[in-house]
């Protein structure tokens, strides 16, 4: 059995990156942040598993520095 993606909705996306909507939506017009998925007019939710993978990939990047 496949297992559904969990979605989180932009104001969670928030909370979990630090971003405020204003950074989140400038990152992804700039294809910086994962694509949001559209539910229904103007609402719109990530797969937390995407966004998930963003921040290990900035972690990932820093300790690259390092």
């Amino acid at each position: 059995m496949t297992q559904t993606p969990e979605l989180i909705s932009l104001n969670d996306a928030c909370k979990v990156t630090s971003l405020s909507r204003t950074g989140i939506n400038k990152a992804r017009r700039a294809g910086r942040f994962p694509q949001a998925v559209s539910l229904d007019g103007r609402r719109i939710a990530f797969v937390r598993a995407e966004v998930l993978s963003w921040i290990n990939s900035k972690i990932d990047a820093r300790d690259a520095r390092a």
